[in-house]
């Protein structure tokens, strides 16, 4: 059941790589490294602005659905949540934009927060519907949505900057008209479904109880992977932005992927398991998602450390490729711990309801994260960003494991982590076996199919995860209809 839920999301997760990398390889060629720095600034602040504005929101959406579904008041549940969003997005939205404009910012940089926050605002009104989608599992329109969206807001993107000098606000146009077209299709869907329900403050306080915590603990963990950027753009300038913003996008946007592709699919599942039939369903759940996410996370991270010079230079713009690459296999390795950490650990607090314990141990984290980087950006440049982002991601691993266990025992798949890091150390040694060649498309192209090869023989010798069984499920999820074995 997990494996075929996991490959009805791989179209977005298809989506999310090819903009992901994409935005990388695009961007830092069109535009100048201020330009991208700009770029980057201002997704951050979009990014943190939605998580602080309405992700408490969108996670009570998706974790008091089952419970709703079970009582039969799915209409006021979510009549609820669109009453609350509405009200959010019209207080909010004003004073957002008031306070972009008197900023004493620079013309571009706040003509793309302006854009920023029109595409905030419409994305988190999608949101509602993709969380719900999510939630009750009708994995083909919350793929078809997500991948439409995200493939239509990078080509608007795109055909924007090539046409225009509107620069990064460009980028957020896109985005923020990919949105409108989505909510054209999915909100009148949605609304149907919450008509008749009232809106209940009970519900209000509820959500807010579970989900600002949450968003307390989101807040603290972004500004742990992009609060840097802050800092290096005052210590080393814009331009230092985008070189340090191109190779973190390349290594942690990749596992970003993996793990929100695994988050999709999982969480709901354990909810509802949870909700249904006990803790011990969602252990069960919870044990075997976990030995999948060493299955491709752990290879994921390690091949993106061993081919962070050719991949660089294939993807990312000549002025700003020398950087990139030398914190790539830095933030690989951060981005595995983040991943391991929000996407699977994160679960013993958020099934329980105890996300104040999760907030705390983000919010420390975040904390030591800018003092470090107070003190290793100026000796060390943005290599010192990254080892800071690495050593702190290191010990809120620990605790958080630690703490969690004290509220839910979540299984812990040593073995089959243990068969993935040798099946990874395997293919390691046959990557760096391979030699470089006259072209770097032509090194990585190499160092990237010996790795997958090597890779997947070994998983499978090893029958990582149950991986055999898992590959017999897809091929039973293609096989056309009425065909016979």
């Amino acid at each position: 059941m997990l494996g075929r839920y996991l490959l009805g999301y791989l179209p977005v997760q298809a989506a999310q790589g090819l903009v992901g990398f994409g935005s990388v390889a695009v961007f830092t060629r069109l535009m100048a490294p201020e330009d991208y720095g700009s770029y980057a600034l201002a997704l951050a602040a979009m990014s943190l602005t939605h998580i602080l504005i309405f992700t408490w929101l969108e996670a009570a959406v998706a974790r008091f659905h089952a419970r709703a579904e079970r009582r039969g008041r799915m209409r006021e549940h979510l009549m609820t949540a669109y009453a609350v969003y509405a009200l959010i997005a019209l207080v909010a939205g004003t004073a957002l934009i008031g306070l972009v404009q008197i900023l004493p910012l620079d013309e571009r940089l706040k003509t793309a927060l302006a854009f920023a926050v029109v595409a905030l605002l419409l994305r988190a009104a999608m949101q509602i519907g993709m969380e719900t989608h999510r939630a009750r599992g009708d994995v083909r329109r919350f793929s078809a949505l997500e991948a439409s969206y995200l493939m239509l807001g990078f080509m608007i993107g795109v055909g924007l900057i090539l046409t225009t000098d509107l620069g990064a606000a460009g980028i957020f146009i896109g985005l923020a008209v990919a949105a409108g077209v989505m909510l054209v299709f999915d909100l009148p869907v949605m609304l149907n479904r919450a008509r008749g329900g009232r809106r209940q403050s009970v519900r209000v306080a509820a959500y807010a109880a579970y989900g600002l915590p949450v968003t307390l603990s989101l807040i603290f963990e972004h500004l742990l992977s992009v609060g840097d950027r802050f800092l290096i753009a005052g210590f080393l300038g814009q331009g230092a932005v985008g070189m340090y913003a191109a190779g973190y996008g390349l290594a942690d946007r990749l596992l970003d992927i993996i793990f929100i592709w695994f988050g999709a699919a999982v969480w709901p599942m354990t909810i509802r398991a949870l909700e249904q039939d006990g803790k011990a369903a969602a252990r069960a759940v919870a044990g075997q998602a976990a030995g999948l996410m060493g299955l491709i996370a752990f290879p994921a991270a390690a091949g993106l450390a061993l081919v962070a010079q050719p991949l660089t230079s294939v993807l990312v713009g000549e002025a700003l490729r020398e950087e990139a690459a030398r914190i790539l296999p830095w933030i690989a390795l951060s981005g595995l711990m983040n991943g391991m950490m929000t996407y699977y650990f994160h679960e013993a607090f958020t099934l329980t309801r105890r996300t104040g314990v999760m907030a705390a141990i983000m919010s420390a984290s975040a904390i030591l994260n800018l003092g470090l980087n107070l003190v290793f950006i100026p000796a060390f440049g943005l290599t010192g960003a990254a080892l800071a982002t690495v050593l702190v991601y290191a010990l809120a691993l620990v605790v958080c494991v630690v703490t969690g266990r004290r509220h839910f025992a979540l299984p812990l798949p040593w073995a089959e982590w243990i068969k993935a890091g040798s099946a990874t150390a395997i293919m390691a040694a046959a990557v760096l076996a391979v030699p470089g060649l006259p072209e770097a498309w032509q090194t990585l192209a190499a160092k990237a199919l010996t790795g997958a090869v090597v890779y997947a023989i070994s998983a499978y010798v090893f029958d990582i995860a149950g991986c055999r069984q898992w590959l017999r499920d897809a091929r039973a999820l293609i096989k056309p209809a009425g065909a016979t074995t």
